[in-house]
C-alpha cells in the first residue's frame, strides 16, 4: 500500500495505482477527455494533468502511478490554467458548431469545456476541411477529430482490424485510414462502429437516414413495416433516462405508430425463423459429416460476415447460408406478408431498427433481393437515429402508453430475444437442435453455460449420443485468434457464434453511448431476464413460426426456404476480394 496527501486528504492505495484512480478512490474528480479505462490511457489530450509537490512539470494523472509521501494538487492554479490552456487549444482545432452536431449534449469536449467556463478563446481557428463519403454507412469528419486515438486504440487493440492510424507529421498530425489503403471504403473496415461507440466528439458518426423514412411515411404509395431487433429493447430508452423495465417495446410501437408508420413488427420473429433454418442446417450437417467441413459459423453479424470476408476467405464457404433475422424479415415481409395483406410486394418499404452499421450495408447487398426483384429491406435505422426520430417528432417517451405489436410477424420466443447477447444465438440455436434431433424439448436453461463476458469461451455438449463442441467469440480481436487456431489446426469445433461487437449486439455501434462505459453487461442481462419471464422460449413453439411454415414455406431447408431465407455469401465481394 502507498500513502499519499490528494487535495489535503490522507489516502492509502495500492502501488501502480495510477493518480487518475487514486484521485476516485478518494471521492475527489479529475477530468478526462481522451481516457478510457483499459483502452485508451495514453494522456494524449492532457486535460488530466495534475501539480505535484516537489516537481517543476504537471503530470498526467491516468497514465502516471502514485509513490509514496506523494503531494497531490489536482485544480491547483498552475493545474488548472494549464488544463484550461490544453482544451483551448483542442477547440482551436475543433468544428464547434455544436448546434448541428449529433454529440451535441452527449459530448465530452462539450462537457469539459463548460466545466472549465471557457466563453471565448484566445487562439485563432484553425480548422481542417471536413472530407467524407455522406453515402458510406460510417462517416468520419475530419472539422471535429481532437486526435485524441480512441478510435485508434479500440481499432488496434479490441478489433484488431487497423482500420485508423496516425497519419501525417508534425503540425498535420492527425488521425486518419490506414495509410495501407486508400479510402475507408477499401480499408477491410467490418463497420462494427466502435470507433464511433469509443469517439469523444463528433468525429465518427453513423449515415443518418431518418429524412428517409419521414419520404416514406409521407409517401401514399407506400406501405411503411417496422422490425425492432431485440437489442433494441434494452436500451432505446436510455438517453431519455427511462428505465428498461419501462422503455418497452410495446412503448416504442407507441411511438413509431404516432409517427405514422403503418405496421410495428419484432425482429425476435425472424431470429426465431434463423433458428428454424439455421439449426436446421447445422443438424443436417451434422447427420452428414462426411461431407462438410466444420465449423459451421453463424452469420447473423454482417459486420462478422465482412470481416471474415475480408480479412480469412477461406472460411467464407463454412458461414450459414442462412440470412441474419433482418434480412429474413425483409424477405418475409415483400412476399409472405405482402400476400397476407393482399398488396404489391413492391409497395412494401422495409425498415429496421438495428443496433449495428454493417445492417445499413446489409440493406444494399445486391444479392439479398429475393422476394420481388428489390432490396429486402430497405433501409436500416440505428438505436441512435431512432431516439433522433422520437425528438424529431416531439413524442414525450415517458407518457406514451403501450401498443401490441402487430400480428402475425410481431411475435417473438425468448429464445430469439436473447439474440442480442453474445452466446445468445448459439444458446437459441442448441436449444431447438436438441428437439430437432430427440423430438423433445430440453429445460429451457439447460445451455445456459455458454452467456458470459469471456471474448472466447468453449463448451462440449451431449446430443443424442454426439458430442458437440462448440466455440462462442465476441470482439473481432479474440475472433482472429480463435481463426488463426483453427487454422494452425490446434482447435476443432462443430458450431461456433461469432459477433463483432464487444458483448455483442447489445453494445452495437449503433447504441446509445455512455462516455467512458461499456453497457453491455447490464444490457444483457435485461435480455435473459426477460426470456426467463416469457411462456414461450423455444423458437420450434413460436405459433407464428408454425404458421409460416404450414401456410407458406412448407417446412425449413425446403427450396421456398432457400429461395426467400438463404443467401450465398460468395454473391458479392468486399473491395479486395478475389
Amino acid at each position: 500500500m502507498v500513502n499519499l496527501t490528494i487535495d489535503g486528504k490522507q489516502v492509502q492505495v495500492p502501488e501502480n495505482t495510477t493518480i487518475l484512480r487514486a484521485a476516485a478512490m478518494a471521492g475527489v474528480k479529475i477530468p478526462t477527455l481522451c481516457y478510457w479505462e483499459g483502452i485508451n490511457e495514453i494522456g494524449a489530450c492532457r486535460v488530466c494533468v495534475v501539480e505535484v509537490e516537489g516537481y517543476d512539470k504537471l503530470f498526467t494523472a491516468c497514465n502516471n502511478t502514485v509513490d509514496e509521501g506523494m503531494v497531490i494538487k489536482t485544480n491547483s492554479p498552475k493545474a488548472r490554467k494549464a488544463r484550461r490552456t490544453n482544451v483551448e487549444l483542442i477547440l482551436s482545432q475543433h468544428n464547434s458548431n455544436c448546434a448541428t452536431c449529433v454529440r451535441s449534449g452527449n459530448c465530452k469536449l462539450q462537457t469539459i469545456s463548460n466545466d472549465l467556463n471557457i466563453q471565448e478563446l484566445d487562439y485563432d481557428k484553425e480548422v481542417p476541411m471536413p472530407k467524407f463519403n455522406k453515402d458510406y454507412p460510417l462517416i468520419r469528419d475530419d472539422s471535429k477529430c481532437i486526435k485524441c486515438m480512441r478510435c485508434v486504440q479500440v481499432c488496434d487493440n479490441i478489433q484488431n482490424s487497423h482500420v485508423w492510424d496516425v497519419v501525417n507529421t508534425g503540425s498535420r498530425t492527425t488521425v486518419g485510414v490506414n495509410p495501407k489503403a486508400n479510402c475507408l471504403e477499401e480499408s477491410g473496415c467490418a463497420l462494427c462502429g466502435q470507433c464511433i461507440k469509443h469517439c469523444p466528439v463528433g468525429a465518427l458518426r453513423e449515415r443518418d437516414d431518418t429524412d428517409r423514412l419521414f419520404e416514406a411515411i409521407e409517401d401514399p404509395e407506400k406501405i411503411v413495416v417496422m422490425q425492432i431487433a431485440p437489442s433494441i429493447r434494452t436500451a432505446w430508452g436510455e438517453p431519455f433516462g427511462l428505465k428498461p423495465e419501462f422503455a418497452t417495446v410495446e412503448r416504442l410501437c407507441t411511438a413509431f405508430k404516432m409517427m405514422g408508420i403503418d405496421y410495428v413488427f419484432d425482429t425476435n420473429f425472424t431470429a426465431d425463423l434463423t433458428i428454424m433454418e439455421e439449426g436446421s442446417e447445422f443438424v443436417d450437417k451434422l447427420k452428414n459429416a462426411d461431407k462438410h467441413k466444420f465449423p459451421m459459423f453463424t452469420s447473423c453479424c454482417p459486420a462478422w460476415v465482412r470481416h471474415v470476408k475480408a480479412h480469412y476467405p477461406e472460411f467464407t464457404s463454412q458461414l450459414s447460408t442462412a440470412k441474419s433475422p433482418q434480412g429474413m424479415f425483409g424477405a418475409v415481409a415483400k412476399s409472405y406478408y405482402a400476400e397476407i395483406l393482399g398488396v404489391d410486394p413492391q409497395k412494401i418499404f422495409c425498415v429496421s431498427v438495428m443496433p449495428c452499421l454493417a445492417k445499413k450495408h446489409e440493406c444494399d447487398i445486391p444479392n439479398l433481393n429475393d422476394a420481388c426483384g428489390d432490396q429486402d429491406v430497405d433501409l436500416s435505422l440505428t438505436n441512435r437515429e431512432v431516439d433522433r426520430l422520437i425528438e424529431i417528432a416531439h413524442i414525450l417517451p415517458g407518457a406514451i402508453e403501450e401498443t401490441e405489436l402487430d400480428k402475425p410477424l410481431g411475435i417473438g420466443s425468448g429464445a430469439g430475444n436473447i439474440f442480442g447477447a453474445t452466446g445468445g444465438v448459439m444458446e437459441a440455436a442448441l436449444r431447438s437442435a436438441y428437439f430437432l434431433v430427440t423430438g423433445e424439448n430440453c429445460d429451457p436453461d439447460a445451455f445456459k453455460e455458454v452467456r458470459g463476458q469471456n471474448d472466447w469461451r468453449e463448451y462440449e455438449f451431449e446430443l443424442a449420443g454426439t458430442t458437440l463442441k462448440i466455440a462462442v467469440a465476441h470482439t473481432l480481436g479474440a475472433t482472429d485468434k480463435l481463426l488463426e487456431a483453427l487454422k494452425r489446426g490446434e482447435v476443432e469445433y462443430h458450431f461456433v457464434e461469432v459477433m463483432a461487437c464487444p458483448g455483442g449486439c447489445v453494445n452495437g455501434g449503433g447504441q446509445p453511448i455512455v462516455d467512458g462505459y461499456s453497457m453491455q453487461e447490464e444490457r444483457a442481462d435485461w435480455l435473459y431476464t426477460q426470456d426467463k419471464n416469457m411462456q414461450l422460449r423455444f423458437s420450434h413453439e413460436n405459433p407464428s413460426i408454425t404458421a409460416i411454415y404450414k401456410d407458406y414455406l412448407t417446412a425449413p431447408l425446403s427450396e421456398k426456404s432457400h429461395h426467400l431465407l438463404h443467401t450465398d455469401h460468395h454473391g458479392w465481394k468486399m473491395f479486395g476480394e478475389e
